[in-house]
């Protein structure tokens, strides 16, 4: 072989050692494993507050990464976000830091414990309902790359029926509406049910793309706070009967959680219940919640287990769908 063909040879093997280098480098995150798939998107809402959804986020969030999931928090409370309390931490920077630029995803990203992170969002959302359509692509490019690096984003939202939460339950992939036994927590439940389908009706007649039909994802219900199962399953007839009668929406029962002292000890101490107390009645609840999500199987049938869009579809719906108004 001639010095010029050895050369030539060997700059080939450094650029291909070169590339494959950043190639693993893409799909690492902080010395975890790869990660090849579409990011799923799980918005957890409530009708109304003190029905215990940012308490069963945090646990959903432990309960998936013992599965081997790597899991992103996004606190989506514009009003009321305490997810960095239930951990016990404070997060410097938050989703506007990222979006004006000032600091990166990976300062932003919050580190819970292994295969979790919390992304603190604020009032950046706002921000990003305003935001050029160039730039936001721009960002939404870099956002993307936590879907080479993370499975999961759960996205805890403030409760009731304004249009700031309706627009997360519409960019997400599957809704989890939380409830207790209590009348007036089943009732206002329904009455997200019944918002997000007005939303939707009201997209579509508009020919409005930005905006998910109910139709595009899975609509599951957990009731929390329950004194026995036979009283989940009574509320949860209650609210899928109503639902389908009278909105025409086929909802998945998941379970219910147990009511439970231990979760209330937790919160005193500002640590996830699903870790100072993971043989407790709720954490066991949490368990079975998270394989019947995981799996498909719910005690009221089988889930419909819709194809993952992404976190960029997600962001895109959430900004272009009801922020901006268009």
């Amino acid at each position: 072989m001639s010095r010029a063909n050895s050369a030539l040879s060997d700059q080939a093997r450094e650029l291909r050692r070169i590339v494959e280098q950043q190639q693993k480098s893409r799909g690492k995150w902080k010395g975890q494993g790869e990660n090849s798939g579409k990011m799923k998107t799980l918005t957890v809402l409530s009708g109304k507050g003190g029905v215990g959804k940012s308490n069963f986020s945090v646990s959903l969030a432990c309960a998936m990464a013992d599965q081997d999931k790597k899991v992103v928090l996004l606190d989506a409370d514009l009003g009321l976000a305490n997810l960095d309390m239930l951990w016990g931490v404070t997060a410097k920077y938050k989703l506007s830091h990222l979006i004006e630029g000032s600091k990166g995803l990976d300062e932003v990203l919050f580190p819970l414990e292994d295969n979790i992170w919390m992304l603190p969002g604020g009032t950046g959302f706002r921000e990003l309902a305003d935001m050029e359509e160039a730039r936001l692509a721009e960002f939404i490019d870099n956002l993307g790359l936590l879907e080479d690096r993370a499975d999961v984003l759960i996205v805890d939202t403030g409760a009731g029926i304004h249009k700031n939460v309706l627009a997360f339950a519409a960019a997400a992939d599957t809704l989890l509406l939380m409830t207790t036994p209590e009348p007036t927590a089943i009732r206002d439940a329904y009455g997200v049910l019944k918002a997000l389908k007005n939303s939707a009706d009201n997209s579509e007649a508009n020919g409005k793309n930005g905006e998910s039909s109910n139709e595009d994802r899975d609509i599951a219900f957990i009731v929390n706070m329950a004194r026995s199962e036979r009283e989940g399953f009574e509320v949860a007839n209650r609210l899928k009967m109503a639902a389908s009668q009278f909105l025409g929406l086929s909802i998945n029962y998941l379970g219910c959680i147990l009511k439970d002292t231990f979760v209330e000890q937790a919160v005193r101490i500002r640590k996830p219940f699903y870790r100072l107390f993971p043989d407790s009645p709720a954490a066991v609840c949490v368990k079975s919640v998270v394989e019947a999500l995981s799996s498909g199987n719910t005690p009221g049938g089988v889930a419909d287990v819709k194809q993952p869009k992404g976190l960029k579809a997600f962001f895109y719906r959430l900004a272009r769908g009801y922020f901006s108004g268009r």
